[in-house]
C-alpha cells in the first residue's frame, strides 16, 4: 500500500502534513481550545471549517510551486517565492520550530507522568530519544513510520468521539448550537491556519512524487482535509465538557477521565504519545533536509549521525524552555506571535507571488 502510485500521490502528503501539526495543533486538544473554543462551540466549528479551507488552498498552491521549482527542501521553496528575503522564513521556521517542540516536550512529559506516574523527564527522554532514532534513518523510514501512526490516529479519534457522542451526546448536542455573542471565530480561525500551515515547507519533500500540475493541485486540496478530521473529532467530543474543559492544560486527557474507561484511556494516550514524536520529527526532518540540500550542492551527502545530533540540540534546547515557561503559556503566548511571522513570510507570500508565479507559467 506505502509504495502504490495513488497513495503516494494523494494520501501520504495529508499524512505527513497531519503528523507535523497533530502534535503542536490540536493532539493535546488545547490549541483548539485557545483559538477556537473560547469563541463559543458554534463559532470554533465555523472557524475550524475556514482554517481548513486556508490549508487546502495554501498546500495546493504550494506543492504546485515546488514541483514546478523541483524544490524538494523549505529553502529552496522559500527562495522560489522570496527571492533574497528567504532568509526571513529561516529566521520565523527556527523560532516556529523551538515553539513548537517545547510544547511538544511540556506535553509528553504531563502525559507519561498522567499514564504511569513516573516523573515527567522519563517521557521527554523517551520522546528525545525516539525522535532522534528516526531522524538518523531519514525519508524513507520516516514516511512509513508517520504514515503507519497516522492510520492508527484516525481511528482512535474516531473511537473517541462515537464513544463520547454515545456517552454525552444530549450534551454534546445542546453545547454544539451555542453561538458567543461578539465571538471573533474568524480571527481566530486565520490565526489558527498560518501558524500550523507556517511549517508546511518542512514537508515538501513530499512533492517528489508529483508528476503533473493536477496532482499537486488535488493532494494539496485533500491534505488541508485529512489534516483537520481529527481535528474535528476532538473538538466535538470535548464539547461534552464544555465550559469546563476550556481552563484545563491538557483536555484531551481532562475528557478522557470523564469517560471511565481506564483501557481506551491508556490505549489511546499511547497513540497521542506517538503524535508527539510524528510531529517532532516531521518538523526536525524538514530541518534536516534543508541541511542536507546543502551538502547535495557540493554534491556530497549529508551524514546520519549529524541528522541525528540536530534532532537531539534542537530537542534539549525545547525542553529547557518548556520547563522554564509552561504549556499553557507557550501556546496562549507564543502561538500568537509566532501566527503573524508565519502570515508574512511564507502565507500572504505564497497566496500572492506564488499565486501569480503559477498563472504566468500556466500562460
Amino acid at each position: 500500500m506505502f509504495t502504490s502510485k495513488f497513495f503516494r500521490t494523494y494520501l501520504l502528503p495529508g499524512f505527513i502534513f497531519q503528523s507535523i501539526v497533530v502534535g503542536g495543533g490540536y493532539g493535546t486538544g488545547r490549541e483548539l481550545v485557545e483559538f477556537f473554543m473560547v469563541e463559543g462551540p458554534l463559532g470554533g466549528l465555523l472557524g475550524m471549517v475556514v482554517s481548513m479551507l486556508i490549508w487546502s488552498l495554501v498546500l495546493a498552491i504550494s506543492f504546485e510551486l515546488a514541483r514546478k521549482s523541483k524544490s524538494y527542501d523549505y529553502r529552496k521553496l522559500i527562495k522560489s517565492i522570496l527571492g533574497k528575503g528567504w532568509p526571513v522564513y529561516e529566521l520565523v521556521y527556527g523560532i516556529g520550530l523551538i515553539l513548537v517542540i517545547s510544547v511538544l516536550g511540556s506535553a509528553s512529559g504531563k502525559l507519561i507522568n498522567t499514564m504511569l506516574g513516573i516523573p515527567e523527564i522519563a517521557g521527554i527522554i523517551i520522546m528525545i530519544s525516539m525522535v532522534g532514532l528516526l531522524a538518523f534513518f531519514g525519508t524513507t523510514l520516516i514516511e512509513k513510520v508517520l504514515s503507519f501512526w497516522s492510520i492508527g490516529l484516525y481511528l482512535a479519534f474516531f473511537i473517541l468521539i462515537i464513544t463520547c457522542l454515545w456517552v454525552f451526546g444530549d450534551q454534546i448536542i445542546n453545547n454544539i448550537t451555542v453561538y458567543k455573542e461578539g465571538s471573533s471565530w474568524l480571527m481566530g480561525s486565520i490565526k489558527y491556519s498560518a501558524y500550523n500551515i507556517g511549517i508546511m515547507p518542512a514537508m515538501i519533500y513530499v512533492v517528489r512524487h508529483f508528476d503533473t500540475r493536477q496532482e499537486a493541485l488535488v493532494s494539496g486540496t485533500i491534505a488541508g482535509a485529512l489534516t483537520m478530521i481529527p481535528g474535528f473529532f476532538i473538538y466535538i467530543a470535548m464539547l461534552s465538557s464544555y465550559p469546563e474543559i476550556i481552563t484545563e492544560s491538557i483536555p484531551i486527557n481532562y475528557l478522557l477521565g470523564t469517560l471511565g474507561l481506564p483501557a481506551f484511556m491508556l490505549v489511546f494516550q499511547i497513540i497521542l504519545f506517538g503524535t508527539f514524536i510524528e510531529t517532532g520529527v516531521g518538523l526536525i526532518h524538514g530541518f534536516n533536509e534543508r541541511v542536507a540540500g546543502v551538502y547535495k550542492e557540493k554534491n556530497k551527502e549529508m551524514p546520519r549521525t549529524l541528522r541525528a545530533g540536530i534532532a537531539i540540540i534542537v530537542l534539549v534546547i525545547s525542553i529547557f524552555i518548556a520547563e522554564a515557561v509552561g504549556i499553557v503559556d507557550l501556546i496562549a503566548k507564543g502561538y500568537g506571535t509566532l501566527t503573524w511571522g508565519y502570515m508574512l513570510a511564507f502565507v500572504l507570500p505564497v497566496l500572492t507571488i506564488g499565486v501569480y508565479k503559477i498563472w504566468f507559467s500556466r500562460a
